[in-house]
Formats: structure tokens, sequence, C-alpha cells
């Protein structure tokens, strides 16, 4: 007979201040799996879940361990992540579709399923949730892919980037360094905007072609046009300061988790003009697979800081994603 399960997770009280726990569940049931968690990414979105209670963590990746009676397509030690949202009712119009994440009955990190999470030992996941990840990217890479990689490659597969467009990218940070990449192999023409010169160097040897620096201007010279603008930026945008560069029928895409500030321009502007602002929540479980294919196929590399799985190591990276100071994303590992 199956035994029950018991793995080490890691929660946020009341605080803020971390600490390691355990989840219990009963043995596999149908098509779930059980993944041994090997590295976990960082996210800003784990900042705002900090001090709620629930299992941290949502850029998991790791090994398959045990697999339940009616699994048919994960094998024992395949390298697997899983989305942002970790099931669905399968059956209605935007399940049907291909478009999980608006699905009514979704269950997202954060809302439903908050015993469980990546910064853990172990997850049990169904296996139509679980992403394959191809073994020549190492799964200390993979780990920030599943959020803040998907984030970007979502937007520019999903609606159309052009390897003849000319494309900006607001922030170097988590977000933006990887877009910087993926835009730069599919051949743009990359235009990075950053309130200081620090990143200069790094930015054109991730792939940028031009970089401006923002702090104190109230107008941007840059020759033509953009024809879209992907704001990774964590501060609220000041996007009067970039409609005047876009060309007529161009795209913002503001990717940013911030559920306080409002997007401020003229409407007049974007009519007369025809520019597009483009919301991409996350994406979809179809797009990881050109995403994983895309990176291993031009060695794309999140650049990492590496963190133990431990309630110090986890305070640490914390710390310092929230005072900026990461170069640029936070990859828990276990010893």
């Amino acid at each position: 007979m199956a035994s029950s399960l018991q793995y080490d997770v890691f929660r946020g009280n009341k605080s803020g201040e971390i600490y390691k726990s355990t989840t219990k569940r009963g043995p596999l049931q149908k098509d779930q799996v059980l993944v041994k968690i090997t590295h976990s990414g960082v996210c800003y979105t784990d900042v705002h879940y900090r001090k709620s209670g629930i299992v941290l963590g949502h850029e998991g990746v790791g090994i398959v361990e045990q697999v339940g009676p009616d699994v048919q397509g994960v094998k024992l030690g395949q390298h697997v992540g899983w989305p942002y949202q970790r099931d669905t009712c399968g059956h209605c119009e935007q399940c049907l579709l291909g478009e999980d994440m608006h699905c009514p009955e979704v269950v997202m990190y954060g809302e439903g399923d908050t015993d469980q999470g990546s910064f853990a030992s172990h997850i049990v996941i169904r296996e139509p949730f679980l992403i394959n990840i191809p073994e020549s990217i190492p799964l200390e890479f993979a780990g920030p892919l599943m959020c803040g990689g998907i984030t970007v490659f979502e937007a520019m597969f999903r609606f159309g980037t052009k390897s003849t467009d000319r494309v900006g990218v607001m922030g170097l940070g988590g977000l933006g360094h990887l877009a910087v990449q993926f835009l730069s192999k599919m051949g743009c023409q990359v235009v990075v905007f950053s309130s200081t010169d620090s990143k200069k160097d790094e930015a054109f040897k991730l792939g940028a072609s031009e970089f401006y620096v923002t702090k104190g201007k109230d107008k941007l010279e840059i020759g033509r046009p953009l024809n879209q603008l992907f704001d990774t930026t964590s501060a609220p945008p000041n996007y009067d300061l970039y409609v005047p560069i876009l060309a007529p029928r161009s795209t913002i895409y503001p990717l940013v988790v911030d559920s306080e500030s409002a997007i401020n321009v003229s409407p007049l502007t974007l009519n007369l003009r025809s520019i597009t602002i483009q919301g991409s929540g996350g994406g979809r479980r179809f797009s990881f697979l050109p995403m994983f294919a895309f990176v291993a196929q031009h060695n794309i590399k999140p650049l990492i800081e590496k963190f133990e799985f431990s309630e110090a190591g986890i305070t640490e990276a914390f710390e310092r994603l929230m005072e900026g100071s990461l170069r640029y994303r936070a990859v828990l590992e276990w010893k």
C-alpha cells in the first residue's frame, strides 16, 4: 500500500519572518506526481505573500520522484517545472482555447493549494501541469524561467514580435535582462532604458544595440522610433517620456506587478498614433515548449545569485531582492 507523504516547506509569518514547517499529503492519486525540488527562483510576487502564512515560492524546478497510478507521460528522474497556475477545470471555453490562466476555476499560486510552494523539499503537481525541462538546461538556470522568463517570452511569442522590430526595454533587472537576451536572439534591435549608466556594459554584453539613461530627462532622442516597448521596471513609469519615441501602431507591454499605480498617458495620443497598451499575464502552458526550445538553441541563461534553501538563505534572498542589489535573479538551492 502506498504511503502518505510529508515534506519540508517554508512560510512567512505575520511579521514577515521565514520559518520552516511541514506539509502532509496522502498517497499519490490518479495523475498526481511528486517532484523533488532542487532549485527555486525568488520573484517579487513572493515578497507580496511573505506575511500571508502560505507556503512561498512559484519558480520551482526539480526531478520526478514518484508518480500516481494514472500518470502516463512523465518518467521517474525527469527534469520538470510547473507554471503559476497549478490546476484548471479543463472544460470551460478558456481551457479549451488553451488559455488556462483565464479559467474561472484556475488554482494559482497564492490563491489556492496554499500548503504547497516551490520553497520546499517537494511538491505534488498534476501531470498536465508539469513542464518538461530539456536536460541541456541546468536546473539552476531553469527556475527563473518558470515565471520571469515566461512572462517576457509569452508577450513576444503571443503578440508577434518580429526580427525586424526595433524594441525598447525599460529597466535591466530580473525581467529586463531576460527580455534583452530573448529579443537580441530573435534578431531585434534592442534599445535599453535605465535610470543610470551603472548597467550599461552589462546591457551590451546581453545583446543590447543601444543604451539610454533616463534619470532627469524630460525628452528622449533615439533616432528611429520603437515598434514595441517592454516595461519591466519596478517603479511607476512615466509613459509621457516614451510615447514620443514610439512608432505609429506600436505596442507597450506593462509587465509589472503593481496593483496600486495607474498608467497615466493621454488617450488622445494613443488614438492619434494607434498605440496599443497590451496586458500579458504570465504564460500559457503551451508557451513553455517553444520557450525552452529557444533557450536551449540559443544558450540563454538568467544571471543568478544562489542562496541556500534555509530560513537564513531565503531571508537573505528577500533582503537582496527588496534592496535592488541582485544581479539579476535569486535562486535557492538545496545543499
